[in-house]
This record gives structure tokens, C-alpha cells and sequence, in this order.
């Protein structure tokens, strides 16, 4: 066993983990955060995605010995510390942008992360951000337009979330 030190959604963890731990197993079994998903565990559906050292990461691909020191934000810590919705997750419920709501904590992660970097996007540059993303239900239309609505909302507001 090894201990490491994580800072999760801004509050410091010292966790033993053997060497071959993924990160979203510790977030999960060991911190209790189960907003991140395993889908696939090959990197592929983006349903594990949080964000480590600001960038978006598949959890289900990182070994957790490789992020000591490391500060990650998962989709429990996207909202504000008052409880209330980040612009990514209001849209997402008023656009209906999930369904069974398997993928949906990685598509918030990378559209939060997204707005961050590219506050104005055209609905191209969403599809593309996007991705990486996998959805089985929705068909992605009704995610693009929360997406769309969050970068409105979060211009009009003049806010920038940064969730890094």
C-alpha cells in the first residue's frame, strides 16, 4: 500500500491505495463519490471523466499512485458551494439533456470544462467538445442545446466557473 494525497472538489484526502488502483476506484470505494461512472473501463464512453489538474481525465484510466498531489474536481463539486446548480447542470435539466443519466456526469465535466476555455461556442465546436462522450439514450441533440444554453446563460450572467 501507498499513501497519496488528493485534493477532491477542494477538501484534502491522505489514502492508501496498492499500486494498481484506478482513480475511480478510490473516488468511488474509498471517498464515497459515486457521481463518477464506469462504463466501459477502456476509456472510451467518458462517463468516468473528472477533471484532474484542471483538465479532463478519464478516471477509469488513471492509475490512482500516478496523481499524488493531484486536485481533482468531480461532478459532486461542479456545483456552487450554496448548493446551487452550476449553468452546465441547470441546462442540462431544463434542455431534458439526460435520460438514465449513466453518461451524464462525464458530459457535464467536459462541457463545464469546455465553457471554461471556449465561452462562445458554435454548435460544431459543442459536437466536437463532446466527442468523447457516449450516449445511448438521449441522441445527443438535446445535450448540445444545454450546452448552447449554458454558454448563453453564463455570458449573460458574465460569469466564468472555474471549476479547475
Amino acid at each position: 500500500m501507498v499513501e497519496i494525497t488528493l485534493t477532491v472538489n477542494g477538501q484534502t484526502h491522505h489514502v492508501e491505495v496498492e499500486a494498481r488502483w484506478l482513480l475511480a476506484d478510490v473516488l468511488r470505494e474509498r471517498l464515497g463519490l459515486t457521481g463518477t461512472h464506469l462504463g466501459c473501463e477502456q476509456g472510451v464512453c467518458g462517463a468516468c471523466t473528472v477533471l484532474l489538474n484542471g483538465r479532463p481525465a478519464r478516471s477509469c484510466l488513471t492509475l490512482a499512485v500516478s496523481v499524488d498531489q493531484a486536485e481533482i474536481v468531480t461532478v459532486e463539486g461542479l456545483a456552487e458551494p450554496d448548493g446551487s446548480l452550476h449553468p452546465v447542470q441547470e441546462a442540462f435539466w431544463q434542455e431534458h439533456a439526460l435520460q438514465c443519466g449513466f453518461c451524464t456526469p462525464g458530459f457535464l465535466m467536459t462541457a463545464a470544462h469546455f465553457l471554461n476555455e471556449n465561452p462562445n461556442p458554435t454548435r460544431q465546436e459543442i459536437r466536437e467538445a463532446l466527442s468523447g462522450n457516449l450516449c445511448r439514450c438521449t441522441g445527443y441533440q438535446h445535450i448540445v442545446n444545454a450546452v448552447e444554453r449554458a454558454a448563453a446563460s453564463m455570458r449573460r450572467e458574465g460569469q466564468s466557473h472555474d471549476i479547475s
